[in-house]
């Protein structure tokens, strides 16, 4: 409870002890940590953001603490996703959490949704809750925990990472901008790459998940400026923060109900052009490739479509790089036309969109090529268990 009666609030002996370094602090004092034991808190995800933030909410002494997530632990996560441990791989990560964060402090109350979160069951789960934490990483769950949260009038404190650079600031609170504010309209499907395909430093959701833990800590004990109108911007290879003031927009429209939010941000028609796109191109299997490479034909190109140093973790034997951006931007058209030289093309990437992509853009310069289906990651599934998988 943000507004709990204290008086109904008693902390044990053992808290006392554990407690010490916060009962001593003015800030917080037997006030703040009372506030802490009552309150609870809804995390979206234990990803990246919100393993560091499960971590320190846990430590601080919050009483309640709900978990959404439907994912199992993968060993790819183990670079950032510190609330979970090589022993888990293959597990859920919501009994991860749920372990990790009763090692650190057994008198937590933990609440598992092992579920997607949908507009069906958004309104239920975040009700019980006094504020919710916003460690997703896709668009439409991000306006559905903003808008779920408008409804029902809690705080979202949000954080979202990629590459070397993340962002933070607290959402619908006091009467502050939510997420439709600071983002309208969703980006183009494709626009902005996943965490997969773009990558992340691994330390960097640490600093945004950590900054959305003092954040919830500072809305619970009522203490400090948040960042509410506020966005913190934090580029992590230059070490740099900045600050963006945000403003409630009074001509916003209102939100009067969830929708279908994978619409909204034009999931539906994307995976629809791309099935269209996919079926205007050729394919063939990673074992049909094997089967064409052995054969010692010399009548196509393999064309890998990747970054530089993704090209450099692993290659398929006789590949030639022309990276995507190189096609998009046109300088990579003309190379592809003097490579083949009157051969066949065949393209791969890592698992099979960005080849496709490529070769929709070839294609209407007049080359027709096929696509390796699962790219560079079934090959190494399937084919060469030698190769890395990244």
């Amino acid at each position: 409870m943000l507004n709990p009666n204290l008086d109904e609030i008693q902390l044990t002996k053992d808290d006392y002890e554990r407690y010490s370094r916060h009962l001593i602090l003015p800030e917080v004092g037997m006030e703040g940590q009372k506030r802490l034991k009552a309150a609870s808190v809804l995390c979206i995800g234990t990803g990246g953001l919100g393993s560091p933030l499960l971590l320190y909410l846990a430590a601080a002494g919050i009483g309640r603490i709900g978990i959404v997530d439907f994912d199992v632990v993968d060993t790819s996560n183990l670079q950032r996703q510190v609330i979970h441990g090589t022993s888990w791989v293959g597990k859920p990560k919501i009994e991860s959490a749920k372990n990790r964060i009763h090692e650190i402090n057994p008198y937590c109350q933990v609440d598992l949704y092992e579920t997607r979160l949908s507009s069906e069951n958004a309104l239920d789960i975040i009700k019980p809750y006094d504020i919710v934490v916003d460690g997703t990483d896709n668009f439409p769950t991000r306006y559905l925990v903003n808008d779920a949260c408008v409804l029902l009038d809690k705080p979202n404190v949000y954080g979202s990472i990629f590459r070397f650079e993340g962002q933070a600031t607290v959402f619908n609170y006091e009467g502050g901008p939510n997420y439709r504010d600071l983002y309208p309209e969703p980006p183009p499907p494709g626009m902005v790459p996943s965490c997969a395909e773009g990558g992340v430093l691994g330390i960097l959701p640490g600093i945004i998940g950590v900054i959305q833990a003092t954040e919830t800590v500072k809305i619970i004990t009522k203490q400090g400026n948040t960042l509410s109108g506020r966005l913190l911007l934090y580029d992590a290879l230059n070490m740099k923060f900045r600050e963006l003031k945000l403003r409630p927009n009074p001509i916003r429209p209102a939100i009067e109900k969830l929708i279908d939010y994978e619409q909204f941000c034009g999931i539906p028609q994307a995976k629809a052009q791309e099935a269209k796109q996919q079926m205007e191109i050729a394919e063939m299997t990673v074992k049909e490739l094997k089967e064409l490479l052995d054969s010692g034909a010399k009548d196509f190109v393999l064309l890998d479509v990747r970054n530089p140093h993704e090209y450099d973790i692993a290659q398929i034997p006789g590949s030639v790089l022309v990276p995507l951006p190189d096609i998009e931007n046109g300088d990579g058209v003309a190379k592809v036309k003097e490579i083949l030289n009157g051969h066949r093309l065949i393209a791969h990437c890592k698992m099979g969109g960005r080849s496709a992509k490529a070769l929709g853009i070839l294609k209407e310069a007049g080359i027709v090529g096929t696509n390796v289906k699962g790219g560079i990651t079934a090959w190494s599934r399937e084919v060469d268990p030698s190769v890395p998988e990244y």
